[in-house]
């Protein structure tokens, strides 16, 4: 192929033209490899960077091998026809005798990386029209989601481009994280759009129009990603597209203690060191006190004085109180931030906000982290709104490689909202009642318990609700060696029911495994969201659990429920497995397994 590549100018409608030579395509020369940022003070419309010839067009037979290659590769997407209609515009630009799958990985990413940020573009626009407060809730989720999906395409354009699957110890990008990646940015859409659910207005149709096709769009990257490097990630027996278990990287790196328990290498040696420290010998970077005597008098003065965009790891120290800030927020840009306060029940991060009082559920967390390496140690997050108030997130987290680490979650309907990425929590107590662990995370939950409390008269309780939307999506719940019980107020007998989790969309993934399972749960286990929905896409499964609430003899007899018999199908939702942990949980010496329990 020529080594050259072709920019195309767009016009916007923000007021000029823009052109931005910073997107990859494996064979140009001279275009930059690092991911594009797009902040809503710049608001960009990317070029679509395309391989060209170096003479007009493609011959008959090139643009019929073009064609075969377009179709044979958008026949593995969900979304065929917009897959062709949108990848034969580029056809003639590309070399076709020689395209394959990788070409139009890069060019499928270009291309909805182009859409979604003129997406933002257009939607940003809107922001001066009058909205009600709902709707003005759901308008703001959308510009701050559409943001994180350009940065996240962004950065699977740079790492197709940087080389995916490099060497053991190397920090190249690897495949998971392009799917990782793809993954939060089609989660991020969905969100936009259920935000805007119970909305009616002007402005939900001007925001619709604009969201037109791009979760789709998503969607092919993603199939036409993995059918790119299906050899490289391998495949669950008889599931769609799922995580490869990879070795521990780098354990020559890990003293022989470390490797004795289990520490797999996903962060540093100095977070490692200090989650297992006493609070009184850390020397945190800020010190939140409510009596004047630390660096900082809040927790929102601590965020906004920590440094942006920091790979070096910046320790807040969250002294003993009670905290009542509305929506504290660590976002996309302070990365690497760990919080730590002196103990569940004496450091309080406390909130009220709720879907009752007119904002979207997304809105309503009173913490919530964006920020890559997101770290909470020792501190309680709580919405106190109550079940009558519906839903109202106490911890929100869309962090990628975020570890919670012996923290109470509290609240009652939708508590913890494990929103996107990759997400591990250690020794947690969870609280809740309908859908109180929800989101589209790939996440496990190791050595926490999870208590079930009273709800409303005629509620259920369910304690997952895991929104996985497309087969290709490398997320889902895993519930690994936990403990499922019933909180001091709900009666033991009185009509309240407990459930495992249900669908909340349709290709819902959850999984408990060696967890011990309380007699309050129902014996059918699972419950359904809607009549039939979902019932043979989703796949819920149990592994050896135990406890009077474990058997598994009266189940739902869903088509895509199963009992989980064989070790090496559980293993694929370990730690080690399913997130990766091997390869960034170790510095946070969060003592965990990284396979099934013995």
């Amino acid at each position: 192929m020529m080594e050259y590549c072709r920019l195309l100018r767009l016009s916007d409608s923000c007021g000029s033209s823009h052109l931005f030579p910073a997107i990859y395509s494996p064979n140009c020369r001279g275009i930059g490899r690092q991911p594009v940022i797009i902040s809503l003070v710049f608001i960009i419309v990317i070029s679509v960077a395309v391989p060209v010839l170096g003479h007009q067009g493609n011959s008959g037979h090139g643009r019929i091998l073009a064609s075969q290659t377009i179709s044979r590769t958008c026949g593995l997407t969900l979304y065929p026809s917009l897959c062709v209609k949108m990848l034969a515009k580029f056809s003639d630009d590309v070399e076709a005798a020689a395209m394959d799958e990788r070409d139009l990985v890069h060019i499928s990413l270009n291309v909805t990386l182009q859409r979604f940020s003129k997406a933002l573009c257009f939607t940003s626009a809107f922001s001066t029209l009058p909205m009600a407060p709902r709707e003005r809730s759901a308008y703001l989720d959308c510009i701050e989601l559409l943001d994180d999906s350009v940065d996240a395409l962004s950065r699977s354009i740079a790492a197709v481009g940087g080389g995916i699957g490099k060497s053991p110890g190397s920090t190249a990008s690897t495949s998971q994280d392009v799917v990782t990646w793809l993954s939060a940015a089609m989660t991020n859409q969905d969100t936009c759009s259920d935000g805007f659910d119970e909305v009616s207005g002007s402005v939900k149709d001007q925001v619709a129009t604009q969201l037109r096709d791009l979760a789709e769009l998503v969607s092919n990257c993603l199939a036409i990603f993995a059918a790119a490097t299906r050899s490289d990630r391998g495949d669950f027996a008889g599931l769609p597209i799922q995580n490869r278990r990879r070795m521990l990287l780098g354990r020559e790196s890990l003293d022989a203690d470390e490797e004795e328990k289990g520490f797999p290498r996903w962060l540093g040696r100095r977070e490692r060191r200090l989650l297992q420290m006493s609070v009184g010998d850390i020397q945190a970077d800020i010190v939140v006190s409510k009596d004047g005597n630390g660096t900082c008098n809040t927790i929102a003065e601590a965020i906004k004085k920590a440094p942006e965009n920091s790979a070096r790891l910046t320790v807040i120290y969250v002294r003993a109180g009670r905290y009542e800030e509305d929506n504290l927020k660590v976002g996309r840009k302070k990365m690497n931030l760990m919080f730590i306060g002196d103990g569940k029940d004496k450091t309080i991060i406390s909130g009220h906000m709720n879907y009752f009082d007119n904002i979207t559920t997304f809105r309503t967390a009173s913490f919530a982290a964006t920020g890559d390496g997101f770290i909470a140690r020792d501190m309680t997050f709580e919405n106190w709104s109550g079940p009558g108030k519906h839903q109202a997130v106490a911890l929100r987290v869309g962090a990628d490689h975020a570890v919670i680490y012996r923290c109470n979650i509290i609240g009652y309907q939708d508590t913890l909202y494990v929103h996107s990425n990759r997400q591990f929590y250690r020794e947690c107590d969870i609280y809740g009642t309908v859908d109180f662990i929800f989101g589209n995370a790939a996440v496990v939950l190791q050595n926490c318990s999870l208590y079930a409390r009273k709800p409303m008269a005629m509620q259920k309780n369910t304690v997952t609700a895991q929104n996985r939307k497309d087969p290709n999506q490398n997320t889902g719940i895993s519930i690994h060696a936990c403990r499922i019980l019933a909180a001091s107020d709900l009666p033991p007998s009185g009509g309240f029911q407990t459930y495992l989790g249900r669908p909340w969309k349709l290709y819902s993934r959850t999984v408990y495994m060696q967890s011990y399972i309380g007699g309050h749960v129902n014996l059918r286990g699972w419950l359904e969201w809607n009549a039939t929905f979902a019932l043979d896409t989703l796949y819920y499964g149990e592994y050896k659990n135990y406890g009077p609430g474990a058997a598994v003899g009266q189940r739902v007899n869903w088509p895509g429920y199963r009992v989980i018999s064989s070790a090496i199908e559980a293993s694929k939702f370990t730690v080690a497995q399913f997130i990766f942990g091997s390869s960034w949980l170790p510095s946070t010496r969060v003592e965990f397994s990284p396979g099934l329990s013995a």
